[in-house]
């Protein structure tokens, strides 16, 4: 795994990118924001109240059915039938003033050339109220959200396939970055270039390989500014 991304010798590992595609959540913005810790008690309330569970057991729900499909909601999908709508409607409803637009980030992606886009498991309105809060809103050709991967969330293959079709992306000419490692195992597999983002995130180390990591960094934009700066160079 290449660490920074920096210096002239990584220049050919950019050379033939040409689309950038990010993970949205702990990615563009840090854990540290406290998102989904929001989210998360907004989870436990929902799978409290359908199932009529205590807080602790809608806790222990929530986080298996997150483990073993992906999402929470995958999981109360299949095994409850529940409305992705309300369900995605209920927990996103928080407080993003948290978040204060970035202006060096917006820099980073801006320098990019080529296409750039953002591959969340969240929904679409809710990815764009976080984009807006970070000030980088229109540095995003597309948002590739949870229904339009068909509710099959990332890391199911269906999700990469479906985002590759729509914006008619050559995946030998794509670089994606996300926090959760083993996110990055089904975008190996069809050929992209993958960095992972190692910051902290809840389960972000969970089934990290080297030989589906392309990339490290703890550092989203020291990383981005160095792909310029070696493209550049």
């Amino acid at each position: 795994m290449d660490g920074s991304g920096r210096g002239s010798g990584r220049a050919r590992h950019f050379a033939r990118v040409d689309s950038w595609v990010f993970d949205m959540d702990n990615t563009l913005y840090s854990p540290r924001a406290g998102l989904f810790g929001q989210i998360d008690r907004r989870m436990e309330a929902f799978v409290g109240r359908l199932l009529g569970l205590g807080r602790e057991e809608a806790r222990a729900v929530q986080k298996r059915y997150f483990h073993e499909h992906g999402t929470t909601l995958r999981g109360l999908m299949l095994s409850h039938g529940v409305s992705p709508h309300e369900f995605l409607r209920e927990v996103h409803d928080i407080d993003l003033s948290v978040l204060a637009p970035d202006e060096r980030l917006r820099a980073a992606l801006l320098a990019l050339p080529g296409r750039r886009f953002v591959f969340t498991n969240g929904d679409l309105a809710y990815a764009r109220r976080v984009l807006l809060a970070l000030g980088i809103d229109d540095c995003f050709e597309g948002i590739h959200d949870i229904e339009a991967m068909g509710w099959h969330p990332k890391p199911d293959a269906r999700a990469y396939r479906s985002l590759l079709a729509r914006f008619e992306l050559d995946p030998k000419r794509t670089l994606f970055v996300e926090d959760m490692a083993h996110n990055l195992m089904p975008a190996k597999a069809l050929g992209m270039r993958t960095v992972w983002l190692n910051n902290g995130s809840e389960r972000g180390s969970h089934g990290a390989r080297a030989a589906f990591i392309d990339h490290e960094t703890d550092d989203l934009l020291a990383f981005l500014e160095g792909v310029t700066a070696c493209r550049t160079s």
